[in-house]
């Protein structure tokens, strides 16, 4: 791995981790807002209702990021698939394309010759 794969790759790592704090504190936000619904919990269980829609919360999130993440694996492979059969065709129509004109230079070389 070059060192601008590595600094690009690092630079991932820390967009993925603030991401993923940040998903966390709307977590704990959206939990604390569900549980100001409920005045009767008592502190006890508005720490267990929060630490458990918390837990619900990220473990969504997280199954939606490897459906994400799976779902872009396939499609790089797909585009790499049509880019290496798009360039093979460019190649073939360039060499195709470079062979008429050779033809037609001597067509029109010998016939003036």
């Amino acid at each position: 791995m070059g060192e601008k794969d590595s600094d690009e790759h690092g630079l991932n790592q820390i967009a993925g981790y603030l991401l993923w704090n940040a998903e966390i504190e709307q977590a704990r936000r959206q939990a604390a807002a569900f549980t100001s619904c409920l005045p009767w919990l008592t502190t006890a269980q508005r720490e267990d209702v929060e630490r458990v829609y918390i837990a619900d919360r990220l473990a969504v999130s997280q199954a939606m990021l490897e459906r994400i993440r799976a779902r872009v694996i396939e499609l790089r492979e797909e585009y790499s698939r049509r880019y290496v059969y798009l360039q093979r065709r460019c190649v073939a129509a360039a060499v195709g394309c470079s062979a008429v004109v050779v033809g037609i230079a001597a067509a029109v070389v010998l016939g003036h010759g």
